[in-house]
Protein backbone atom coordinates (compact mmCIF):
# COMPACT_ATOMS: atom_id res chain seq x y z
CA UNK A 1 0.00 0.00 0.00
CA UNK A 2 2.84 2.08 0.93
CA UNK A 3 4.47 1.60 -2.53
CA UNK A 4 1.45 2.38 -3.96
CA UNK A 5 0.82 5.89 -2.58
CA UNK A 6 5.08 6.60 -3.78
CA UNK A 7 3.97 5.83 -6.88
CA UNK A 8 1.18 7.62 -7.09
CA UNK A 9 3.00 10.71 -5.43
CA UNK A 10 5.40 10.20 -7.73
CA UNK A 11 3.16 10.84 -11.05
CA UNK A 12 1.29 13.47 -9.67
CA UNK A 13 4.55 15.24 -8.85
CA UNK A 14 5.39 14.58 -12.50
CA UNK A 15 2.31 15.59 -14.07
CA UNK A 16 3.14 18.83 -12.06
CA UNK A 17 6.43 19.41 -13.41
CA UNK A 18 5.08 19.13 -17.24
CA UNK A 19 2.60 21.04 -16.77
CA UNK A 20 4.86 24.12 -15.77
CA UNK A 21 7.01 23.52 -18.37
CA UNK A 22 4.56 23.31 -20.74
CA UNK A 23 3.09 26.93 -19.46
CA UNK A 24 6.61 27.87 -19.28
CA UNK A 25 6.91 27.16 -23.14
CA UNK A 26 4.03 28.76 -24.26
CA UNK A 27 4.67 32.04 -22.40
CA UNK A 28 7.86 31.97 -23.71
CA UNK A 29 6.60 31.26 -27.20
CA UNK A 30 4.61 34.64 -27.22
CA UNK A 31 7.28 36.48 -26.04
CA UNK A 32 10.95 38.23 -26.98
CA UNK A 33 13.19 35.90 -25.24
CA UNK A 34 15.37 38.89 -25.63
CA UNK A 35 13.15 41.65 -23.92
CA UNK A 36 10.32 39.66 -22.39
CA UNK A 37 8.30 41.67 -24.11
CA UNK A 38 4.25 39.79 -25.15
CA UNK A 39 3.71 39.72 -28.75
CA UNK A 40 0.27 39.74 -27.92
CA UNK A 41 0.75 42.73 -25.62
CA UNK A 42 -0.30 45.68 -27.50
CA UNK A 43 1.42 47.58 -25.44
CA UNK A 44 4.55 46.56 -27.11
CA UNK A 45 3.31 48.45 -30.38
CA UNK A 46 3.41 45.43 -32.58
CA UNK A 47 6.60 44.98 -33.02
CA UNK A 48 6.79 41.14 -32.98
CA UNK A 49 7.01 38.56 -36.10
CA UNK A 50 5.01 36.05 -37.18
CA UNK A 51 4.59 33.02 -34.96
CA UNK A 52 2.61 31.28 -36.97
CA UNK A 53 5.17 31.08 -40.25
CA UNK A 54 5.31 27.66 -41.03
CA UNK A 55 8.02 28.18 -43.36
CA UNK A 56 8.07 28.51 -47.45
CA UNK A 57 6.43 27.09 -49.57
CA UNK A 58 7.10 26.18 -53.40
CA UNK A 59 5.77 28.00 -55.55
CA UNK A 60 3.60 27.28 -58.35
CA UNK A 61 5.06 24.67 -60.73
CA UNK A 62 8.34 25.05 -59.25
CA UNK A 63 11.15 22.36 -56.90
CA UNK A 64 13.13 22.87 -55.18
CA UNK A 65 17.15 22.64 -55.34
CA UNK A 66 18.94 22.68 -52.32
CA UNK A 67 22.07 24.18 -52.45
CA UNK A 68 25.92 23.04 -51.93
CA UNK A 69 29.19 23.03 -53.28
CA UNK A 70 29.94 21.74 -57.07
CA UNK A 71 32.54 22.21 -59.70
CA UNK A 72 31.49 24.64 -62.27
CA UNK A 73 32.91 24.13 -65.76
CA UNK A 74 33.93 21.04 -67.57
CA UNK A 75 36.98 18.43 -66.63
CA UNK A 76 36.36 17.23 -70.23
CA UNK A 77 38.55 17.68 -73.47
CA UNK A 78 37.32 20.89 -74.86
CA UNK A 79 37.28 20.36 -78.57
CA UNK A 80 36.65 23.94 -79.44
CA UNK A 81 39.51 25.31 -77.36
CA UNK A 82 37.27 28.39 -76.05
CA UNK A 83 38.94 27.92 -72.73
CA UNK A 84 35.89 29.53 -71.14
CA UNK A 85 34.39 27.11 -69.42
CA UNK A 86 37.80 26.07 -66.72
CA UNK A 87 36.82 24.11 -63.68
CA UNK A 88 36.21 26.15 -60.04
CA UNK A 89 34.37 25.27 -57.11
CA UNK A 90 31.65 27.05 -56.33
CA UNK A 91 29.05 27.42 -53.37
CA UNK A 92 25.25 27.51 -54.57
CA UNK A 93 22.61 28.66 -52.18
CA UNK A 94 19.19 26.41 -52.39
CA UNK A 95 16.63 28.55 -54.33
CA UNK A 96 13.48 27.16 -56.58
CA UNK A 97 13.28 26.81 -60.40
CA UNK A 98 10.46 25.57 -62.82
CA UNK A 99 10.42 21.96 -63.26
CA UNK A 100 10.41 22.26 -66.58
CA UNK A 101 10.76 26.02 -69.31
CA UNK A 102 7.91 28.33 -69.74
CA UNK A 103 5.49 27.05 -72.58
CA UNK A 104 3.54 28.84 -75.28
CA UNK A 105 0.15 28.04 -73.20
CA UNK A 106 1.79 29.85 -70.38
CA UNK A 107 3.60 32.63 -72.25
CA UNK A 108 0.38 33.09 -74.30
CA UNK A 109 -1.64 33.97 -71.14
CA UNK A 110 0.69 37.05 -70.38
CA UNK A 111 0.09 38.48 -73.67
CA UNK A 112 -3.41 37.97 -72.87
CA UNK A 113 -2.86 40.14 -69.61
CA UNK A 114 -0.81 42.50 -71.13
CA UNK A 115 -3.06 42.70 -74.10
CA UNK A 116 -6.33 43.56 -71.39
CA UNK A 117 -3.98 45.89 -69.24
CA UNK A 118 -2.07 47.38 -72.50
CA UNK A 119 -4.46 47.59 -75.08
CA UNK A 120 -2.34 48.54 -78.15
CA UNK A 121 -5.04 50.22 -79.79
CA UNK A 122 -4.21 52.90 -77.52
CA UNK A 123 -1.35 54.77 -78.29
CA UNK A 124 0.41 54.93 -74.69
CA UNK A 125 0.36 51.31 -74.54
CA UNK A 126 1.18 50.18 -77.95
CA UNK A 127 4.56 49.77 -77.50
CA UNK A 128 3.99 48.06 -74.46
CA UNK A 129 2.08 45.04 -75.54
CA UNK A 130 4.83 45.19 -79.01
CA UNK A 131 7.50 44.47 -76.55
CA UNK A 132 6.46 41.53 -74.77
CA UNK A 133 5.67 39.67 -78.56
CA UNK A 134 7.87 36.70 -79.21
CA UNK A 135 9.48 36.49 -82.34
CA UNK A 136 7.85 34.17 -84.76
CA UNK A 137 9.93 35.41 -87.76
CA UNK A 138 13.11 33.32 -85.95
CA UNK A 139 11.85 30.25 -87.99
CA UNK A 140 12.39 31.73 -91.29
CA UNK A 141 15.26 30.06 -93.39
CA UNK A 142 16.75 31.74 -96.90
CA UNK A 143 16.72 27.96 -98.16
CA UNK A 144 14.33 26.52 -95.41
CA UNK A 145 10.18 25.87 -96.04
CA UNK A 146 9.14 27.13 -92.22
CA UNK A 147 6.07 29.18 -93.35
CA UNK A 148 4.31 26.50 -91.20
CA UNK A 149 6.21 27.14 -88.23
CA UNK A 150 5.81 31.73 -88.22
CA UNK A 151 2.37 31.47 -88.46
CA UNK A 152 1.24 28.60 -85.84
CA UNK A 153 3.97 27.89 -83.39
CA UNK A 154 3.24 30.16 -80.70
CA UNK A 155 -0.44 30.04 -80.97
CA UNK A 156 -1.95 27.14 -82.66
CA UNK A 157 -2.65 24.50 -79.63
CA UNK A 158 -0.87 21.86 -81.24
CA UNK A 159 2.30 23.44 -79.94
CA UNK A 160 0.44 24.40 -76.52
CA UNK A 161 2.72 22.58 -74.33
CA UNK A 162 6.13 23.69 -76.61
CA UNK A 163 8.51 25.96 -74.63
CA UNK A 164 8.09 29.03 -75.99
CA UNK A 165 11.31 30.57 -78.49
CA UNK A 166 11.78 33.76 -80.53
CA UNK A 167 11.72 35.61 -76.17
CA UNK A 168 15.13 37.33 -76.35
CA UNK A 169 16.90 37.89 -72.73
CA UNK A 170 14.98 40.98 -72.06
CA UNK A 171 11.56 40.22 -72.76
CA UNK A 172 12.29 36.93 -70.60
CA UNK A 173 13.32 39.26 -67.57
CA UNK A 174 9.98 41.06 -68.53
CA UNK A 175 8.31 37.70 -68.06
CA UNK A 176 9.58 37.28 -64.92
CA UNK A 177 8.83 40.35 -63.52
CA UNK A 178 5.27 39.99 -64.25
CA UNK A 179 4.75 36.89 -62.74
CA UNK A 180 5.80 37.98 -59.69
CA UNK A 181 2.78 40.03 -59.44
CA UNK A 182 0.67 37.86 -60.68
CA UNK A 183 1.74 35.05 -57.93
CA UNK A 184 1.29 37.34 -55.05
CA UNK A 185 -1.89 38.87 -56.53
CA UNK A 186 -3.23 35.76 -56.28
CA UNK A 187 -1.95 34.62 -52.82
CA UNK A 188 -3.53 37.78 -51.55
CA UNK A 189 -6.74 37.02 -52.94
CA UNK A 190 -6.71 33.52 -51.83
CA UNK A 191 -5.59 35.03 -47.57
CA UNK A 192 -8.71 36.99 -48.14
CA UNK A 193 -6.99 40.18 -48.29
CA UNK A 194 -7.72 41.50 -51.90
CA UNK A 195 -10.85 41.04 -53.65
CA UNK A 196 -10.74 40.04 -57.39
CA UNK A 197 -9.89 42.85 -59.22
CA UNK A 198 -11.21 41.32 -62.32
CA UNK A 199 -14.42 40.27 -61.80
CA UNK A 200 -15.13 43.62 -60.18
CA UNK A 201 -17.59 45.88 -62.14
CA UNK A 202 -17.03 49.34 -60.80
CA UNK A 203 -12.54 48.85 -61.70
CA UNK A 204 -10.96 49.52 -64.91
CA UNK A 205 -8.00 47.38 -64.71
CA UNK A 206 -5.87 49.28 -67.25
CA UNK A 207 -2.78 51.02 -67.40
CA UNK A 208 -0.77 52.06 -63.70
CA UNK A 209 -4.13 50.37 -62.14
CA UNK A 210 -3.24 47.05 -61.47
CA UNK A 211 -1.50 45.33 -58.83
CA UNK A 212 1.64 45.74 -58.19
CA UNK A 213 4.22 43.54 -55.27
CA UNK A 214 6.71 46.48 -54.48
CA UNK A 215 3.82 48.85 -54.65
CA UNK A 216 1.65 47.14 -52.19
CA UNK A 217 4.14 46.44 -49.50
CA UNK A 218 5.56 50.24 -49.70
CA UNK A 219 2.13 51.63 -49.66
CA UNK A 220 -1.70 50.37 -50.55
CA UNK A 221 -2.66 52.85 -50.63
CA UNK A 222 -0.65 53.79 -53.93
CA UNK A 223 -2.94 51.26 -55.66
CA UNK A 224 -5.41 52.44 -57.58
CA UNK A 225 -4.93 55.78 -56.53
CA UNK A 226 -5.92 55.03 -53.21
CA UNK A 227 -9.09 53.21 -53.88
CA UNK A 228 -10.08 50.91 -51.15
CA UNK A 229 -12.49 48.73 -52.57
CA UNK A 230 -9.79 46.62 -53.77
CA UNK A 231 -9.23 45.45 -50.57
CA UNK A 232 -11.44 42.51 -48.71
CA UNK A 233 -12.59 44.44 -45.45
CA UNK A 234 -14.18 41.45 -44.14
CA UNK A 235 -17.45 41.03 -42.32
CA UNK A 236 -17.91 41.53 -38.67
CA UNK A 237 -19.52 37.99 -36.59
CA UNK A 238 -22.51 40.45 -35.79
CA UNK A 239 -23.70 41.74 -39.09
CA UNK A 240 -27.07 40.24 -40.03
CA UNK A 241 -26.89 37.25 -42.80
CA UNK A 242 -29.77 36.33 -44.83
CA UNK A 243 -32.15 32.99 -44.36
CA UNK A 244 -29.91 30.23 -45.20
CA UNK A 245 -26.89 32.48 -46.31
CA UNK A 246 -23.53 30.69 -44.99
CA UNK A 247 -21.24 32.97 -42.95
CA UNK A 248 -17.92 33.95 -44.75
CA UNK A 249 -15.02 32.85 -44.45
CA UNK A 250 -12.80 34.94 -42.22
CA UNK A 251 -8.61 34.40 -42.55
CA UNK A 252 -6.63 35.67 -39.97
CA UNK A 253 -5.05 38.30 -42.94
CA UNK A 254 -8.82 39.23 -43.36
CA UNK A 255 -9.40 43.65 -42.81
CA UNK A 256 -5.48 44.29 -42.79
CA UNK A 257 -2.66 44.69 -45.37
CA UNK A 258 0.12 42.10 -45.43
CA UNK A 259 3.74 42.65 -44.74
CA UNK A 260 6.82 40.78 -45.06
CA UNK A 261 7.31 40.25 -41.97
CA UNK A 262 4.10 38.37 -42.28
CA UNK A 263 5.53 36.03 -44.51
CA UNK A 264 3.28 35.01 -46.80
CA UNK A 265 4.28 36.75 -50.05
CA UNK A 266 6.56 35.23 -52.90
CA UNK A 267 10.00 36.31 -53.28
CA UNK A 268 10.79 37.64 -56.61
CA UNK A 269 10.72 35.75 -59.60
CA UNK A 270 13.49 36.18 -61.89
CA UNK A 271 16.32 34.30 -64.71
CA UNK A 272 18.32 31.83 -62.68
CA UNK A 273 22.03 32.93 -62.60
CA UNK A 274 24.77 30.02 -64.32
CA UNK A 275 26.39 28.90 -61.62
CA UNK A 276 22.33 27.98 -60.11
CA UNK A 277 21.45 26.37 -63.15
CA UNK A 278 24.63 24.47 -64.05
CA UNK A 279 24.20 23.25 -60.71
CA UNK A 280 20.73 22.15 -61.00
CA UNK A 281 21.37 20.64 -64.63
CA UNK A 282 23.95 18.51 -63.22
CA UNK A 283 21.76 17.20 -60.04
CA UNK A 284 25.73 15.37 -58.33
CA UNK A 285 22.62 14.62 -55.40
CA UNK A 286 22.18 11.69 -57.16
CA UNK A 287 25.39 10.07 -57.23
CA UNK A 288 28.05 10.86 -54.67
CA UNK A 289 30.86 9.02 -56.38
CA UNK A 290 34.38 11.25 -57.03
CA UNK A 291 33.51 11.80 -60.61
CA UNK A 292 30.20 12.97 -60.65
CA UNK A 293 30.95 15.72 -57.47
CA UNK A 294 34.72 16.52 -59.21
CA UNK A 295 32.46 17.92 -62.05
CA UNK A 296 32.66 14.63 -64.16
CA UNK A 297 29.31 14.02 -64.90
CA UNK A 298 28.66 15.29 -68.57
CA UNK A 299 24.61 15.17 -68.87
CA UNK A 300 21.42 15.96 -66.90
CA UNK A 301 21.16 12.28 -66.34
CA UNK A 302 23.35 9.46 -64.55
CA UNK A 303 25.56 8.12 -67.16
CA UNK A 304 27.81 9.15 -70.10
CA UNK A 305 26.24 7.90 -73.15
CA UNK A 306 22.70 9.90 -74.16
CA UNK A 307 20.51 6.45 -74.95
CA UNK A 308 18.20 4.76 -72.49
CA UNK A 309 20.19 1.45 -70.70
CA UNK A 310 16.80 0.15 -69.05
CA UNK A 311 15.68 -3.17 -70.28
CA UNK A 312 12.09 -1.53 -71.64
CA UNK A 313 13.62 1.83 -73.26
CA UNK A 314 16.57 0.19 -74.10
CA UNK A 315 18.78 2.52 -77.07
CA UNK A 316 15.78 5.34 -76.98
CA UNK A 317 17.35 8.57 -76.78
CA UNK A 318 17.02 10.16 -73.41
CA UNK A 319 17.03 14.21 -75.04
CA UNK A 320 15.59 15.78 -78.20
CA UNK A 321 18.94 17.04 -79.77
CA UNK A 322 20.29 16.78 -83.35
CA UNK A 323 22.09 13.52 -83.76
CA UNK A 324 24.35 14.12 -87.00
CA UNK A 325 24.33 16.02 -90.01
CA UNK A 326 20.65 16.15 -91.66
CA UNK A 327 19.74 14.07 -88.84
CA UNK A 328 17.17 15.66 -86.29
CA UNK A 329 15.42 12.90 -84.94
CA UNK A 330 16.39 9.37 -86.51
CA UNK A 331 15.06 6.94 -88.29
CA UNK A 332 11.58 6.26 -88.50
CA UNK A 333 10.07 3.52 -86.76
CA UNK A 334 13.46 3.23 -84.62
CA UNK A 335 15.63 4.82 -82.96
CA UNK A 336 13.95 8.46 -82.93
CA UNK A 337 13.86 11.01 -80.21
CA UNK A 338 10.11 11.52 -81.35
CA UNK A 339 10.76 15.52 -82.45
CA UNK A 340 12.03 17.56 -85.36
CA UNK A 341 12.09 20.44 -83.64
CA UNK A 342 11.04 21.34 -80.08
CA UNK A 343 8.48 19.00 -78.35
CA UNK A 344 6.63 19.48 -75.53
CA UNK A 345 8.10 19.78 -72.24
CA UNK A 346 8.10 16.63 -70.22
CA UNK A 347 8.27 14.48 -72.64
CA UNK A 348 11.31 12.74 -70.89
CA UNK A 349 12.53 11.90 -67.58
CA UNK A 350 13.57 14.35 -65.07
CA UNK A 351 17.07 14.44 -63.34
CA UNK A 352 17.53 13.66 -59.95
CA UNK A 353 16.20 17.83 -58.70
CA UNK A 354 13.02 16.70 -60.71
CA UNK A 355 13.86 19.16 -63.59
CA UNK A 356 13.06 18.40 -67.40
CA UNK A 357 14.88 19.00 -70.22
CA UNK A 358 18.03 20.37 -68.56
CA UNK A 359 20.00 18.93 -71.72
CA UNK A 360 18.15 19.40 -75.32
CA UNK A 361 14.95 20.41 -76.65
CA UNK A 362 15.64 24.28 -76.13
CA UNK A 363 18.87 25.94 -75.08
CA UNK A 364 17.68 28.41 -72.13
CA UNK A 365 18.81 32.09 -70.88
CA UNK A 366 20.05 32.73 -68.01
CA UNK A 367 20.77 35.99 -65.97
CA UNK A 368 24.63 36.61 -66.12
CA UNK A 369 26.47 38.80 -68.72
CA UNK A 370 28.93 36.53 -70.44
CA UNK A 371 33.02 37.02 -69.88
CA UNK A 372 35.21 34.19 -70.75
CA UNK A 373 36.74 33.42 -67.51
CA UNK A 374 34.46 32.77 -63.89
CA UNK A 375 36.54 34.52 -61.54
CA UNK A 376 36.27 32.47 -58.03
CA UNK A 377 39.30 34.25 -56.59
CA UNK A 378 37.06 36.95 -56.51
CA UNK A 379 33.67 35.30 -55.27
CA UNK A 380 33.03 31.59 -54.74
CA UNK A 381 29.54 32.22 -53.55
CA UNK A 382 26.76 32.43 -55.38
CA UNK A 383 28.67 33.41 -58.52
CA UNK A 384 26.73 36.06 -60.62
CA UNK A 385 28.19 39.11 -63.20
CA UNK A 386 25.05 41.82 -64.03
CA UNK A 387 24.93 43.72 -60.93
CA UNK A 388 23.17 47.03 -60.97
CA UNK A 389 22.45 48.27 -57.56
CA UNK A 390 19.73 50.83 -57.28
CA UNK A 391 17.38 52.26 -54.84
CA UNK A 392 13.68 53.56 -55.22
CA UNK A 393 13.25 57.08 -56.43
CA UNK A 394 12.14 59.77 -53.72
CA UNK A 395 10.59 62.71 -54.88
CA UNK A 396 11.49 66.57 -53.15
CA UNK A 397 8.14 65.81 -50.89
CA UNK A 398 10.16 62.45 -49.62
CA UNK A 399 7.52 60.23 -51.50
CA UNK A 400 8.30 57.65 -53.25
CA UNK A 401 8.07 57.90 -56.96
CA UNK A 402 5.43 56.05 -59.19
CA UNK A 403 5.14 55.36 -62.46
CA UNK A 404 2.39 56.57 -64.51
CA UNK A 405 0.33 55.90 -67.68
CA UNK A 406 1.97 59.14 -68.50
CA UNK A 407 5.71 58.89 -67.35
CA UNK A 408 6.58 56.00 -69.04
CA UNK A 409 10.25 55.96 -70.34
CA UNK A 410 11.33 53.87 -72.93
CA UNK A 411 14.59 52.36 -73.81
CA UNK A 412 15.35 52.28 -77.53
CA UNK A 413 17.40 48.36 -78.19
CA UNK A 414 20.29 48.14 -80.69
CA UNK A 415 18.18 46.16 -83.41
CA UNK A 416 15.52 49.37 -82.91
CA UNK A 417 12.97 47.69 -80.54
CA UNK A 418 11.50 49.60 -77.99
CA UNK A 419 10.97 48.66 -74.62
CA UNK A 420 9.66 49.96 -71.11
CA UNK A 421 12.01 50.63 -68.64
CA UNK A 422 9.32 50.37 -65.59
CA UNK A 423 5.84 49.66 -66.17
CA UNK A 424 2.84 52.05 -65.42
CA UNK A 425 1.52 51.15 -61.99
CA UNK A 426 5.05 50.31 -60.79
CA UNK A 427 7.82 52.16 -58.58
CA UNK A 428 10.81 53.86 -60.09
CA UNK A 429 13.99 52.97 -59.55
CA UNK A 430 17.47 54.55 -59.91
CA UNK A 431 21.05 53.70 -59.96
CA UNK A 432 22.65 54.20 -56.07
CA UNK A 433 25.45 56.74 -56.08
CA UNK A 434 28.17 57.38 -55.08
CA UNK A 435 27.33 58.87 -51.90
CA UNK A 436 25.21 56.05 -51.14
CA UNK A 437 28.11 53.28 -51.41
CA UNK A 438 30.83 55.95 -49.63
CA UNK A 439 32.87 54.10 -47.01
CA UNK A 440 31.42 50.64 -47.96
CA UNK A 441 33.39 47.49 -48.37
CA UNK A 442 31.54 45.75 -50.26
CA UNK A 443 31.36 47.91 -53.49
CA UNK A 444 31.83 51.36 -54.45
CA UNK A 445 29.66 52.06 -57.21
CA UNK A 446 25.86 50.97 -58.61
CA UNK A 447 27.20 49.63 -62.09
CA UNK A 448 29.24 46.41 -61.86
CA UNK A 449 28.52 44.46 -64.67
CA UNK A 450 32.67 44.94 -65.78
CA UNK A 451 33.88 44.16 -62.53
CA UNK A 452 37.34 43.04 -62.44
CA UNK A 453 37.29 42.35 -65.95
CA UNK A 454 36.35 45.15 -67.99
CA UNK A 455 36.09 47.88 -66.25
CA UNK A 456 38.58 50.88 -65.66
CA UNK A 457 40.13 48.78 -62.72
CA UNK A 458 41.01 46.00 -65.09
CA UNK A 459 42.95 48.15 -67.31
CA UNK A 460 47.02 49.83 -67.38
CA UNK A 461 44.84 53.18 -66.33
CA UNK A 462 43.82 51.92 -62.60
CA UNK A 463 45.36 54.21 -60.84
CA UNK A 464 43.50 56.94 -62.84
CA UNK A 465 39.75 58.69 -61.65
CA UNK A 466 36.84 57.63 -64.34
CA UNK A 467 36.20 61.65 -64.08
CA UNK A 468 39.61 62.26 -65.73
CA UNK A 469 39.05 60.57 -69.08
CA UNK A 470 37.47 61.85 -71.60
CA UNK A 471 36.41 58.21 -72.90
CA UNK A 472 36.72 55.10 -70.90
CA UNK A 473 39.23 51.83 -72.22
CA UNK A 474 37.44 49.12 -73.14
CA UNK A 475 38.79 45.98 -72.53
CA UNK A 476 36.96 44.39 -75.45
CA UNK A 477 36.73 45.41 -78.65
CA UNK A 478 33.03 44.71 -79.84
CA UNK A 479 30.78 46.34 -82.11
CA UNK A 480 29.15 49.90 -80.69
CA UNK A 481 25.22 50.15 -82.69
CA UNK A 482 25.44 53.64 -84.29
CA UNK A 483 22.39 55.39 -82.09
CA UNK A 484 21.43 58.56 -84.67
CA UNK A 485 18.02 59.29 -84.28
CA UNK A 486 16.44 59.96 -87.64
CA UNK A 487 13.07 62.23 -88.34
CA UNK A 488 10.66 59.73 -87.61
CA UNK A 489 11.75 59.55 -84.05
CA UNK A 490 13.28 56.27 -84.17
CA UNK A 491 16.55 54.84 -84.36
CA UNK A 492 18.67 54.85 -87.94
CA UNK A 493 19.26 51.30 -89.30
CA UNK A 494 23.11 51.90 -89.17
CA UNK A 495 25.70 49.00 -88.83
CA UNK A 496 29.42 49.71 -86.74
CA UNK A 497 31.68 49.62 -90.00
CA UNK A 498 34.99 49.69 -87.73
CA UNK A 499 37.38 46.38 -87.38
CA UNK A 500 36.20 44.70 -84.17
CA UNK A 501 37.31 41.63 -83.04
CA UNK A 502 35.32 39.70 -80.53
CA UNK A 503 31.07 40.02 -79.75
CA UNK A 504 32.09 40.41 -75.68
CA UNK A 505 30.27 43.17 -74.73
CA UNK A 506 28.21 44.30 -71.42
CA UNK A 507 24.80 43.54 -73.53
CA UNK A 508 25.88 39.72 -73.67
CA UNK A 509 24.02 37.41 -72.26
CA UNK A 510 24.62 33.52 -70.92
CA UNK A 511 22.92 31.08 -72.77
CA UNK A 512 22.98 27.50 -71.29
CA UNK A 513 22.42 23.61 -72.33
CA UNK A 514 22.02 22.20 -75.85
CA UNK A 515 18.75 22.41 -78.02
CA UNK A 516 17.30 20.23 -80.82
CA UNK A 517 19.48 22.30 -83.40
CA UNK A 518 22.47 21.40 -81.44
CA UNK A 519 25.29 18.48 -81.65
CA UNK A 520 25.52 15.78 -78.55
CA UNK A 521 28.50 18.23 -77.42
CA UNK A 522 26.28 21.26 -76.21
CA UNK A 523 24.22 19.21 -74.39
CA UNK A 524 27.09 19.57 -71.68
CA UNK A 525 25.46 21.42 -68.48
CA UNK A 526 29.01 23.29 -68.61
CA UNK A 527 29.20 24.59 -71.76
CA UNK A 528 28.19 28.06 -72.65
CA UNK A 529 27.47 30.51 -75.26
CA UNK A 530 26.20 33.72 -75.36
CA UNK A 531 24.16 36.50 -77.50
CA UNK A 532 23.23 40.16 -76.78
CA UNK A 533 20.60 40.48 -74.50
CA UNK A 534 18.18 41.99 -77.37
CA UNK A 535 17.89 38.70 -79.86
CA UNK A 536 16.04 35.55 -79.89
CA UNK A 537 16.26 32.37 -81.83
CA UNK A 538 14.20 29.33 -82.54
CA UNK A 539 16.31 27.40 -80.29
CA UNK A 540 16.50 29.69 -76.93
CA UNK A 541 13.77 29.68 -74.43
CA UNK A 542 13.94 29.93 -70.33
CA UNK A 543 12.65 29.08 -67.36
CA UNK A 544 12.16 31.11 -64.11
CA UNK A 545 13.80 30.66 -61.15
CA UNK A 546 13.09 32.48 -57.09
CA UNK A 547 15.07 32.76 -54.10
CA UNK A 548 14.62 29.99 -50.96
CA UNK A 549 14.28 31.71 -47.73
CA UNK A 550 15.78 29.98 -44.13
CA UNK A 551 17.03 26.75 -44.46
CA UNK A 552 18.92 25.30 -47.40
CA UNK A 553 16.19 22.23 -46.98
CA UNK A 554 12.84 20.93 -45.66
CA UNK A 555 15.04 18.87 -43.18
CA UNK A 556 15.29 20.65 -40.13
CA UNK A 557 18.46 20.38 -37.76
CA UNK A 558 17.95 19.97 -34.52
CA UNK A 559 20.48 22.16 -32.54
CA UNK A 560 22.31 20.23 -30.64
CA UNK A 561 24.24 21.95 -27.11
CA UNK A 562 27.78 20.85 -25.85
CA UNK A 563 28.81 20.88 -22.05
CA UNK A 564 31.67 22.42 -21.62
CA UNK A 565 33.69 21.39 -18.32
CA UNK A 566 36.22 24.29 -16.99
Amino acid sequence: MKNIFNVTKFLLLGIISIAIVSCHNRSSNNSSSLTGWSSKDKSSGGFSSNTNYKGQQAPPGMVLIEGGSFTMGQVQDDVLFDWNTTPVQQQVRSFYLDEAEVTNSEYLFYLEWMEKVFPPSDPRYADIYQSAVPDTLVWRDVLGFNELLTENYLRHPAYADYPVVGVSWVQANQYCKWRTNMVNEKILMDKGVLNPLFKSDTLLIQGQNHFNTDAYLENPNLLFNGDSTIYNKGLPSNVARKKGEARPSRDEFTGRHVKVSDGILSTKFRLPTEAEWEFAAKAIVENREYNNIRGRKKYAWDGKYTRNKSKRYKGDQLANFKQGKGDYSGVPGWSNDGADITISVKSYDPNAFGLYDMSGNVAEWVADVYRPIIDNDANDFNYFRGNIFTKKMIDAEGKVVMVDDNSVEFDTLDNGKLIAKELPGSIKYVPVTKRDAYMRNNYEKAYNVDAKDGDLASTKLYNKNEDELESKPRMYNSPIKPRVIGESGLLMQQYDVEKRNTLISDKSRVFKGGSWKDREYWLDPSQRRYLPEYMATNYIGFRCATDRLGPMTYKRRKPTTTKVNY
